[in-house]
């Protein structure tokens, strides 16, 4: 198993920076890859950026050049930083966990954390 928790929502103004953080624990070998979703009101979730366990990172072109992923090096945290926020970017973010298991594909998921950018 692993686990997900998400910190550092808030509510900002457009415009601002927002950092959040994802602390992953348990069984934390194996991870090929970390990604953060977001769910806004009434919207199916979206994937927003991903960071793979070789460090390649990739984003959806709606955040690319404002947000940037990056773990630490414990690969124990996960954050995403959030500049030039507008307020679509409003919506519950959640971090994600792929592990390899024995060939079997395993996903976590975090409860979320809600982001509110006011304009």
């Amino acid at each position: 198993q692993v686990q997900l928790v998400e910190s550092g929502g808030g509510v900002v103004q457009a415009g601002e920076s927002l950092g959040l953080s994802c602390a992953v624990s348990g069984r934390i070998f194996r991870i090929t890859a970390m990604r953060w979703y977001r769910q806004a009101p009434g919207k199916q979730r979206e994937l927003v950026a991903t960071i793979t366990s070789g460090g390649t990172t990739d984003y959806a072109d709606s955040v690319k050049d404002r947000f940037t992923i990056s773990r630490g090096d414990a690969k124990t945290t996960v954050y995403l930083q959030m500049n030039s926020l507008k307020p679509e970017d409003t919506a519950v973010y959640y971090c994600r966990a792929d592990r390899n298991d024995f060939g079997t594909n395993m996903i976590y998921w975090g409860k979320g954390t809600l982001v509110t950018v006011s304009s």
